[in-house]
């Protein structure tokens, strides 16, 4: 299989905002499925039978951006026990991380945590804590990797550590049916935006202690899409899938939302 280049073939290199070291190169390994494969299919949100290989499969319409009608109403239960990790490596289950009762979540499913994208994002996350905080609402963000990958982005970019977790096995991002594919992790139209001046801008100042050794070994979860969901309690407030890399969900449209439900 031939190599995608990022300085000749990929979209993030550019002349005046080189972002990607000059030797680095993506080798897409032999088991990652590719557009028309059946693990490129939608999931939903409805368990059902695992399968032998200890994945779900879950099976659902397609689900609209920002929308929570796709998800049944016992979703925030059902993802309460999905375990996961701190960025310590303590393992945790969702409905610990905040009040199940009444209180306020911003649930952010980043992808990986070598993902240039993610950095950029969870750098913005970063800034926007402090809001969230003052408003009571409880910020998660969730990459895909061990948790010692997790560190490396706390470590280097820096984020806050009391607010980052783990899911290697990808367990949430099942659950909650987000996008994964060949095409939309490279090809997808919504990714596009990435190319703004102010994105690209906000992309270097993110990845100055960039690493490599943050991506997962198990290269199959850089394919992998993220979403945004806020919960108060138990409640699915709103859902976003990320349609391709780097297609985040508005950060100020998330504020709002938490900001005029009632306490």
């Amino acid at each position: 299989m031939n190599s995608i280049s990022a300085r000749t073939q990929n979209p993030f290199r550019s002349a005046s905002f080189s972002i990607f070291p000059a030797t680095f190169t993506f080798n897409p390994p032999s088991q990652f499925p590719f557009p028309h494969s059946p693990d490129s299919t939608l999931y939903s949100a409805k368990l059902s039978t695992p399968n032998p290989h200890g994945r779900r499969n879950f099976r659902s319409p397609l689900v609209l951006k920002a929308s929570t009608t796709a998800y049944a109403p016992e979703i925030g239960e059902i993802l309460g026990d999905v375990r996961i990790f701190t960025a310590a490596g303590d393992p945790v289950l969702f409905k610990d991380l905040w009040d199940q009762s009444e209180g306020m979540a911003v649930v952010a499913l980043l992808r990986h945590f070598g993902c240039f994208c993610c950095w950029e994002f969870a750098s913005t996350l970063k800034e926007s804590k402090a809001r969230f905080d003052s408003s009571g609402v409880k910020l998660i963000a969730v990459g895909i990797g061990t948790p010692n990958k997790a560190r490396i982005l706390a470590e280097r970019l820096p984020f806050p550590m009391d607010c980052l977790y783990a899911d290697p096995d990808r367990k949430a991002y099942d659950l909650l049916g987000l996008y994964y594919g060949f095409g939309r992790t490279f090809f997808n139209p919504a990714s596009a935006k990435v190319f703004s001046k102010s994105r690209l801008e906000a992309m270097r100042e993110a990845m100055k202690n960039y690493s490599l050794e943050a991506t997962p070994d198990d290269k199959s979860s850089v394919l992998q899409q993220g979403g945004m969901f806020v919960f108060k309690g138990k409640q699915l407030l709103y859902a976003r899938k990320d349609e391709g890399t780097g297609d985040h969900a508005p950060l100020e449209d998330i504020y709002n939302i938490c900001c005029r439900v009632p306490a």
